[in-house]
């Protein structure tokens, strides 16, 4: 048996540091605690300091080596061989892997790119298995390039985020960006803005990343937001957004909403990491029915589902009204949480690497 296996980790968004690359950094920490010595592949030595400070990942064993996918082909294709496993986070793209076993993974559930042109197929023969991070990225990778996935759930660290001494706060987290989904944090405000005359003390807080992708559309919304009790918090540290969580009550997401999912898949939530991390917290989700949200909560069972503005709102009143239903469902949803643990996660992934 060999002293230590070798495996190589490359996301081309990594320096996003976004729930993608939370499931990458996981399975670079899987493989690390079982004795693997893991290269993530990547140029800016930087990178792993502001990783740790926004996803708190255990991040002491693992190495960043520069990125051989930057390299030309035959000199990539030498050092892949010397890795016993490659992990790559697909763009859309198929790449060539050398490794001994190679597993490519799909976040974004692609479509009309030429999955199943020869050249692809081809690629595809030396993946020995594809992982989608939800049913939905599932359903469209598997029909745009004729492979059957496996479905592995984000990892999510639960055991961080407990609840505290709970206030009068509705969460919402999601980088204030519009690389591809848009998080629709203006949806938000106008339905926090419309609810705002009947509710005492109740505060929208909007914490999210904004280290790529922020664009004018970000300061037009901190303009609008004067003279209403909304926060919006920047780039908050893992520490900083484990303390929202346990201080909220409510948390929300809007991401997809005005899209056809079937349409346009990519542009609504395939999972929903943060929505988990709030339940765990003890926050009642009241997520938009649409992408990963209801593979998560189940509707009137840990959280609700809603589809418009309006049951928005109307959802929202009727926790805030009916302190009893918020804790049962704050209950209900903790335990939903632990389902997708990071536990999970890497016994899930060892599964299919051994």
């Amino acid at each position: 048996m060999k002293d230590k296996y070798r495996a190589g980790i490359y996301d081309p968004y990594l320096d996003t540091l976004g729930g993608g690359e939370r499931y990458t950094m996981t399975v670079a920490y899987c493989l690390a605690q079982k004795g693997w010595q893991v290269d993530v592949f990547w140029d800016d030595r930087g990178i792993g300091k502001r990783l740790k400070e926004r996803l708190g990942i255990d991040l002491r064993k693992i190495n960043f080596a520069p990125n051989i996918f930057q390299k030309k082909f035959f000199q990539k294709q030498q050092q892949m061989k010397s890795y016993d496993l490659i992990f790559y986070l697909s763009d859309g793209s198929v790449p060539f892997l050398f490794a001994k076993r190679n597993i490519l993974h799909f976040q974004v559930p692609f479509h009309d790119v030429g999955g199943k042109k020869p050249l692809n197929t081809i690629k595809l023969k030396r993946i020995d298995a594809v992982i989608c991070n939800s049913r939905l990225t599932k359903k469209f990778i598997d029909e745009e390039y004729g492979v059957k996935s496996q479905i592995i759930y984000p990892p999510v660290a639960v055991e961080e985020f407990k609840p505290g001494q709970k206030k009068n706060i509705i969460l919402s987290v999601g980088r204030f960006s519009r690389l591809m989904q848009a998080k629709r944090h203006d949806v938000l405000t106008d339905s926090f803005t419309q609810m705002t005359e009947g509710l005492d003390n109740w505060q929208l807080i909007l914490a999210g990343g904004t280290d790529v992708g922020k664009d004018k559309a970000f300061e037009e919304l901190k303009k609008s937001l004067k003279g209403f009790p909304i926060e919006i918090k920047e780039n908050p540290s893992f520490s900083e957004l484990k303390k929202l969580y346990a201080q909220a009550k409510i948390f929300w997401t809007a991401a997809g909403f005005g899209v056809d999912e079937n349409k346009e898949p990519e542009r609504v939530e395939q999972f929903g990491i943060t929505t988990v991390e709030a339940m765990a917290a003890g926050c009642v989700p009241i997520v938009i029915n649409k992408g990963g949200q209801p593979e998560i909560v189940n509707h009137n069972q840990n959280g609700l589902l809603w589809k418009s503005k309006q049951e928005l709102i109307e959802q929202t009143l009727k926790i805030i009204k009916d302190n009893k239903l918020r804790e049962k469902l704050a209950k209900a949803a903790q335990k939903r949480a632990k389902d997708f643990s990071q536990k999970r996660f890497c016994h899930e992934f060892r599964k299919i690497v051994s």
